[in-house]
């Protein structure tokens, strides 16, 4: 009987620090363009979304459409939606991204729109008696009453991204989504496990990082808990 090679790679195991060292290059580049696209694509949808929840706590009629809209825009199964917008982007990073900012919209939107809605009444009354026009009321204490809820959304919709990303592959543009569907075409172990276990840890660290981010700029809620 043949020797097994001594080469993890050449063994093709699941965990191999072989693979880490000669890819080295090929990871960073995935890591990279991943987080360049669940970046992009949240802030983009943050910067839609609030808007949207502004105007749909500000006009009642309109909450009903936009949450319509945007949770209609939430079913469209990813492949088909990428499908959609190809007539309009064509095969690059931008319909990927544009993938990702539709799909954030219901998560961004619903909460923060939520956000506003739970500040009381009679803060805002209180306010106006102040002075306070619509935009500095806005502003300066709708908003960081409703960040809570606005940073939770935020929260769900970035470890959405980081997933939803990697379905990017099938244009060529998924992040770390390129190394898992290469890997799991030729069977590559490792590389689909250490690609997998990246975007977890990028999801993880995304989240604890706005977690920290929520504690640093709502001390009101830390001292209410207290």
């Amino acid at each position: 009987m043949t020797a097994p090679p001594d080469d993890c790679l050449a063994r093709n195991e699941w965990i191999c620090g072989a693979y880490l060292d000669t890819r080295r290059d090929i990871l960073l580049d995935a890591v990279g363009q991943h987080l360049r696209l669940t970046a992009l694509s949240v802030l983009i949808g943050l910067a839609i979304a609030l808007p949207l929840a502004v105007l749909a706590r500000r006009w009642g009629w309109a909450a009903g459409p936009v949450l319509a809209v945007t949770t209609v825009l939430y079913t469209i199964p990813s492949l088909a939606m990428f499908s959609l917008l190809l007539p309009v982007y064509g095969l690059s990073a931008a319909l990927v991204v544009a993938g990702l900012v539709l799909y954030s919209l219901t998560l961004l939107v619903r909460n923060i729109l939520a956000g506003l809605r739970a500040v009381p009444e009679e803060t805002r009354q209180a306010a106006r008696g102040m002075g306070y026009g619509p935009v500095r009321l806005l502003l300066t204490v709708e908003l960081p009453l409703a960040l809570p809820a606005a940073m939770a959304g935020l929260r769900i919709a970035t470890v959405s991204a980081v997933s939803l990303a990697t379905v990017g592959a099938i244009v060529g543009f998924g992040g770390l989504g390129n190394l898992i569907y290469s890997g799991m075409n030729t069977y590559f172990k490792a590389q689909v496990l250490t690609a997998s276990v990246l975007c977890v840890v990028i999801a993880v660290a995304a989240d604890l990082l706005l977690l920290g981010l929520q504690w640093l700029i709502t001390p009101w809620t830390r001292a209410k808990r207290g």
